[in-house]
């Protein structure tokens, strides 16, 4: 399953607001030059974690949940 990220993931990860909308739109346009006309939809605020990487240039790792290790 592919992962996504939201604007309200990357001001948790410590974005401004504004720098998360903007991530956000430049995923949206980037996905959409890669041929997924889906992504050219306003109401659209989830882009794929590879888009914002390719963006941002870091490794976006999203945790699933908090077990410190612990399986």
């Amino acid at each position: 399953m592919n992962k996504t990220i939201s604007k309200k993931e990357l001001q948790d990860m410590g974005f401004l607001p504004y720098q998360a909308v903007d991530i956000i739109r430049q995923a949206k346009y980037y996905m959409v030059r890669q041929g997924y006309p889906y992504y050219n939809n306003k109401r659209l605020g989830r882009v794929p974690c590879h888009a914002v990487e390719n963006i941002i240039g870091v490794d976006v790792s999203l945790e699933e949940g908090d077990t410190n290790g612990k399986d």
